[in-house]
């Protein structure tokens, strides 16, 4: 007698009863159903909430939503949010007034600190529970956010998430424009526009770290109690809208080594005259261009009118045989194109 090696036969599929009284047989059990049952079961994705810029306008398109938790990519730490900083660029995103803005609707924000909650793939100087400041491309506003570990800094111990968020971006601006542009040496004089603001103010207090240095700030009016309470570092508080130019003179007849402005516009002429010779005039923002709620077409022309006036004054002193100083700037790419255009002039341009 010999055994059969053949593989048992699948038995049939039961058969149920249909309500017609005949049997019915189910349908056979299939990889793509599987996997379409196992989709059916995969939990919906984590939500955060976050600040989400939905159109570009006034305050009405920011609006507080609901949005999938990020992941982490490799080179990547993932921030649980504790603080966030607001500053001028956030007001310009918001308004359209930058160049090459995202396509809303996204998350606000470049500047937030926080607790780090998870470390990617090829991360080594952070691990989870850090306390950190970072500077992410946009999504800073929200709960989680996850950014590449190059631009996330390590806080000091005892120093706090609002401390942090207040300090980073004014302070490394600040520090810029005096050190690494302006190169601020001991007894020289400075105007600074926007003195009330979060960079004005870095700049005056780092301002004092050099010896004998003389700042000039101008802001509005309704700023000037709150400045002179709060340790004050401005030598001379002049006020926006009036003649601080002759304020200046008043003080300083010869004028200024240097000018910080922030404003373009109109003030780019007023600051020029006030320029000692071999002065050092900064230009690294034109928030007069945006005003209002959205983009102001006559601020932005008056602007680039102003700025290619001032581009001509430069240019007339150099071809008359003046000795012009090579002028730091801070632009937009396009700002950047008009200033790169001037083949007479050597400027050091660099764009934000």
């Amino acid at each position: 007698m010999t055994e059969s090696t053949d593989a048992p036969a699948a038995p049939a599929p039961e058969k149920t009863p249909a309500e017609n009284g005949t049997t019915e047989t189910p349908p056979e059990e299939t990889p793509e159903k599987a996997v379409e049952e196992k989709k059916d079961e995969t939990p919906p994705p984590k939500e955060m909430r976050a600040v989400v810029l939905t159109g570009f306008g006034g305050l009405k398109t920011v609006k507080i939503l609901k949005k999938p938790e990020p992941t982490v990519a490799e080179g990547e730490v993932l921030i649980r949010v504790k603080a966030c900083g607001l500053n001028f660029q956030d007001l310009i995103v918001r308004q359209g007034a930058i160049d090459s803005p995202p396509k809303t609707p996204f998350i606000l924000g470049f500047e937030c600190a926080g607790e780090i909650e998870q470390v990617g793939e090829g991360v080594t100087n952070f691990k989870v529970g850090d306390q950190v400041v970072a500077l992410p491309e946009y999504r800073a506003w929200a709960e989680l956010v996850s950014v590449p570990a190059q631009y996330v800094y390590a806080l000091p111990e005892g120093m706090s998430a609002l401390d942090a968020v207040a300090i980073t971006t004014n302070y490394v601006v600040a520090y810029l424009l005096l050190f690494e542009m302006a190169n601020l040496t001991p007894d020289k004089s400075l105007l600074v526009h926007s003195a009330g603001g979060g960079v004005g103010q870095a700049v005056a207090q780092l301002a004092k770290t050099v010896e004998n240095v003389t700042v000039f700030g101008v802001c509005s009016k309704s700023k000037h109690e709150a400045l002179k309470a709060n340790n004050n570092n401005i030598d001379h508080l002049l006020e926006r809208g009036s003649d601080y130019t002759s304020e200046v003179r008043k003080v300083s007849p010869d004028g200024v080594d240097i000018v910080l402005d922030c404003l373009c516009g109109e003030e780019c002429n007023r600051g020029y005259s006030l320029l000692k010779p071999m002065g050092r005039y900064i230009l690294y923002g034109s928030s007069n261009i945006v005003t209002g709620e959205t983009k102001s077409f006559f601020s932005a022309a008056r602007a680039v009118s102003a700025l290619l006036h001032f581009n001509y004054l430069i240019v007339r002193l150099f071809v008359s045989g003046a000795r012009v100083e090579i002028i730091g700037c801070i632009f937009g790419k396009n700002q950047s194109k008009l200033i790169y255009s001037n083949e007479y002039v050597n400027y050091n341009v660099n764009t934000l």
